[in-house]
């Protein structure tokens, strides 16, 4: 076995993909090590073997899957004898859901807050394009959102409610303890801290008491990644 994960970078160390840190999360769950090669966003070549664009890419001896679902799915069936990340077929559906959630709710209302922050974390090579790329997006120049931002941050707490619900009653998303649901907000939580120093969540918030501990999961894995303490 021979795991290789291609995955974003920004300047300096700091590697701020949600999507990459829940396939990190997740090879953590299930106690597997790859090797990282970072990538730049506007330099896929790395990937060109796979014939398509997206990041993270998770190549296993022979074998490259790429999008972060898919690489959970994959790791799931792969290597059934480690953690469980899904927990079969109702764990999956729901599990998905999440994710649904997650990327069409939560991203959108926190990238409205800190996609200047993201900007300025990311590699000189990459900044003319990303600025180009997500001010395409967003209709506006990210000054007009950096200046607005402070607007937005409640829309953001409020995604977010849930997810806090859920997390006054139990201690994880998955219940007991965490899985792959929890890992899909937690790259959006750690999207934040690896590339904004506002503090976004309160700390006597559930969310921000749980996040807490994911950082502390797994000899402090996610925690020791360079990013913003709050």
């Amino acid at each position: 076995m021979s795991l290789t994960l291609y995955e974003l970078h920004g300047r300096d160390a700091f590697r701020f993909s949600p999507f990459c840190w829940r396939v990190l999360m997740a090879l953590a769950h299930k106690g597997l090590t790859a090797e990282r090669i970072p990538m730049k966003f506007s330099d896929r070549s790395p990937i060109a073997f796979s014939e398509q664009e997206k990041v993270p890419v998770l190549v296993d001896d022979d074998h490259w899957v790429n999008d972060s679902w898919a690489i959970a799915c994959y790791l799931e069936d792969a290597y059934p004898d480690a953690p469980s990340l899904l927990d079969g077929p109702m764990s999956r559906a729901q599990t998905r859901l999440i994710g649904h959630m997650v990327d069409r709710t939560v991203h959108p209302a926190l990238a409205r807050v800190i996609i200047h922050d993201v900007w300025e974390h990311t590699h000189p090579d990459d900044r003319a394009w990303f600025k180009e790329s997500r001010e395409k997006r967003f209709g506006a120049t990210l000054e007009s959102l950096h200046a607005d931002r402070d607007s937005h941050i409640d829309h953001w707490r409020r995604a977010l409610a849930p997810f806090r619900a859920t997390l006054e009653e139990q201690p994880y998303l998955c219940g007991d303890s965490p899985a792959y649901a929890d890992y899909t907000l937690f790259g959006a939580l750690q999207w934040a801290r690896c590339s904004s120093p506002l503090p976004l969540i309160a700390a006597d918030d559930p969310v921000h008491v749980w996040r807490n501990k994911l950082l502390a999961l797994f000899d402090g894995f996610a925690g020791r990644a360079p990013g913003y303490e709050y």
